[in-house]
């Protein structure tokens, strides 16, 4: 670029700039020849009461490691308040000429909050994308809007971002993707294969619908022993508009040793897909969705919203007993044993979201989670969730 282009660039980016700090647009945007970026994010607040027993994680989310239960259902400390906002976000999105587009975006939820951590971080030219996002084996079609960051368990897929190389062309896409496994009392646990997804989402008038598969391999090796498996997942959700003001949505998801995908499984996200029984890997299996409503009022909405997740932990139980220690642990460090491993997880979400004016949301949300442990052992937590913010 000669120094004429140079010039014109600057005094446009300069312009541009100054027109975006000036307006209500969502975003800051800068056009500079055929480049356009953007920096977009928001500022938020999240604060919790919650009722019985502090179950909060970082954004005040619930965490169902945190519900007590069986004995420990007597020394639950009631009437928790606090706050945060660590969910607050800003990223940059970049486009060169509409076919190359770039993306990076934080937050501040890294190390348990208020430590900025990478969201997204990819690049994408003619439907290949190669980067950190939203896993291919994902969909947001069926999730009801809730305030609850960490939201219901049993939503389609992770729900979370992971490395991966993506194709996409139309309605279809592959990826390969970094895997996530975890098996219990393995030794050491290894990742020899990546992901591989495939999924398909379209609408056709006022339903919206969404599928994906995925398929991995469980290895473990302590040197002495090793053993292979194949996991796999599938799921369906959807959507459907009753009117322009009310829907229904939903998500049915299965897996066989990949529990890591089925949405809030496990102490908090994602169960054990494996175990080991002398030197043999054994798949454990689950299964979970979510249903839930939402209507339109005035400037705002309600929304309600239930989900539920279940492991079979039977075989488990079987070949090794309640009493084996688990590689998990507990929030204190403390290991967990089989027979205390989540069985069921589920909560239910009711809230209204208003916007007062352009770009800012405000809302209040009532939370109940339910645990039940493999020994039989269970617990539950009420809370109230306020949120509000700002989006640029």
């Amino acid at each position: 670029m000669n120094r004429t282009k140079i010039t014109i660039a600057v005094q446009a980016a300069t312009s541009a700039m100054i027109m975006g700090l000036a307006s209500q647009a969502g975003a800051f945007e800068v056009t500079a020849e055929n480049v356009k970026a953007e920096v977009y994010g928001y500022a938020r607040m999240n604060a919790v009461y919650d009722i019985d027993e502090d179950i909060g994680a970082s954004t005040q989310s619930g965490a169902f490691s945190k519900v007590n239960t069986g004995t420990a259902e007597n020394n639950e400390v009631t009437g928790v308040f606090d706050a945060d906002a660590v969910q607050s976000r800003i990223g940059l999105r970049t486009t060169v000429a509409e076919d190359l587009k770039m993306v990076v975006e934080g937050d501040f939820r890294g190390n348990g909050g208020g430590d900025l951590r990478l969201r997204h971080a990819y690049g994408e030219y003619k439907g290949v994308l190669l980067g950190q996002t939203w896993s291919n084996y994902n969909s947001f079609v069926g999730n009801t809007s809730v305030l609850d960051f960490d939201a219901l368990a049993g939503n389609a897929g992770l729900q979370g971002r992971v490395t991966q190389a993506r194709y996409t062309m139309g309605a279809l896409s592959f990826s390969a993707e970094d895997s996530n496994t975890s098996i219990l009392n393995s030794g050491s646990s290894k990742e020899s294969l990546p992901t591989l997804t495939a999924r398909f989402e379209s609408a056709a008038g006022p339903l919206s619908y969404s599928a994906a598969a995925l398929v991995h391999q469980i290895s473990y090796d302590t040197g002495s022993q090793s053993d292979d498996a194949v996991g796999y997942a599938v799921f369906g959700a959807a959507k459907f508009a009753i009117t322009p003001g009310i829907s229904i949505q939903g998500a049915l998801n299965y897996s066989d040793g990949a529990n890591y995908y089925l949405y809030r499984s496990g102490e908090d996200f994602g169960a054990a897909d494996a175990y080991v029984n002398g030197s043999s890997l054994e798949t454990i299996s689950g299964y979970g969705g979510t249903i839930g409503m939402g209507f339109d009022v005035g400037t705002g909405s309600i929304n309600v919203g239930y989900g539920i997740v279940t492991n079979d932990w039977d075989d488990a139980e079987d070949d090794l007993g309640l009493a084996i220690a688990t590689q998990s642990k507990d929030p204190a460090g403390n290991a967990i044993l089989l027979g205390d491993q989540h069985e069921t997880n589920s909560n239910v979400m009711v809230n209204y979201q208003f916007s007062p004016i352009k770009n800012v949301m405000m809302g209040v949300e009532y939370g109940y989670f339910m645990v039940d442990e493999v020994d039989g052992d269970d617990g539950d937590a009420n809370r109230i969730l306020f949120a509000g913010q700002y989006n640029f």
